[in-house]
């Protein structure tokens, strides 16, 4: 669980930026948008392996793609 704590003269404002960051950082957000559903073992697979194979191909077009001129 994310946790923060006031510093002395710290404003409200940086305490919650500080939050969101630690939060994003933790990826608590990402892990509850995980659990809120239930999802078959089977259709677990092929989400991860369709994920795998975006990431490849992200990776792919980034390899492949010509160097801009500067």
């Amino acid at each position: 669980m994310a946790e923060i704590h006031l510093q002395d003269g710290e404003t409200l404002e940086s305490a919650l930026r500080r939050f969101k960051r630690l939060v994003l950082r933790e990826e608590i957000i990402k892990e509850i948008k995980r659990h809120s559903f239930y999802l078959k073992p089977g259709e677990k697979k092929r989400v991860k392996a369709a994920l795998a194979r975006k990431r490849n191909r992200k990776k792919r077009s980034r390899d492949t793609a010509p160097e801009p001129a500067r």
